[in-house]
């Protein structure tokens, strides 16, 4: 009776962990589909090719599908007692492990590439901003307002980046966006004093690092309970196979 409660509890505890698992993948299968579809969102006006965009949806979707794979392998080997699925499963789990530590690092590791992606996009998209020549540039526009009244910022470094910009109807003209203003033009004529002072690039570096650190935090917690789930697995395993030699 006492090896049958144990049993429970595993299966109890592991079923759990592999839960959390499970909707964790469909998280990133969800959100690698929705950033290939949506066209408004902030990656689309950096990368106009879609390259940038369809390699990160790529790594989601296909980090999204092996976890959800992983997790229905868990719960066949879990509930059904499946001695060759369980050990399956482990190695798998510390492939996964393996994978996520690369994943984080490389993260990390391109921050530079992305920033300058981003210095070099938002230089060409400042200077054609307004332009009557190029409609078909609006909704990257509509993408820059966004995170300037978002973020409450201005260009690149500050205001002063709206310099180069040659649609305007005088040089003093700032985006309507880099203001309070609520009117629905590409340009205000406001004093400087009411012009958000700071420039996005500071606003995404300290947004960047602060949220570099909860992901961090996310990311340690993961690879915790992958250890976990492992560690959980090896006796579940003992104990299924000392119950089999006992009833052999």
């Amino acid at each position: 009776m006492l090896r049958k409660n144990k049993i429970l509890i595993f299966k109890y505890f592991l079923n759990l962990i592999n839960g959390a698992f499970l909707v964790l993948g469909l998280l990133f299968v969800g959100f690698g589909t929705w950033l290939l579809l949506d066209r408004n969102n902030f990656l689309t006006a950096l990368d106009e090719n879609n390259h940038f965009i369809i390699h990160i949806s790529q790594i989601l979707v296909g980090m999204g599908s092996a976890i959800v794979l992983l997790c229905l392998l868990g719960y066949l080997g879990i509930n059904k007692e499946i001695l060759w699925l369980l050990i399956l499963y482990a190695v798998l789990l510390v492939f996964a492990f393996a994978v996520q530590a690369i994943v984080s690092a490389l993260i990390f590791t391109k921050k530079e590439e992305v920033y300058q992606l981003w210095h070099d996009k938002i230089d060409l998209i400042i200077s054609e901003y307004g332009s009557k020549d190029k409609p078909e540039d609006i909704p990257k526009w509509m993408i820059l307002n966004a995170l300037q009244k978002t973020l409450k910022c201005c260009g690149q470094q500050n205001y002063t980046d709206w310099i180069k910009n040659k649609n305007k109807e005088n040089s003093e003209q700032v985006p309507c966006s880099c203001t309070n203003s609520t009117l629905g033009k590409w340009f205000c004529d406001e004093p400087l004093n009411a012009t958000y002072p700071e420039g996005c690039d500071s606003k995404i570096s300290t947004w960047y690092d602060v949220n570099a650190l909860t992901l961090s935090g996310i990311n340690l917690g993961l690879l915790a309970s992958e250890i976990l789930q492992v560690s959980l697995i090896i006796s579940y395993f003992r104990h299924i196979k000392n119950r089999i030699y006992v009833e052999m």
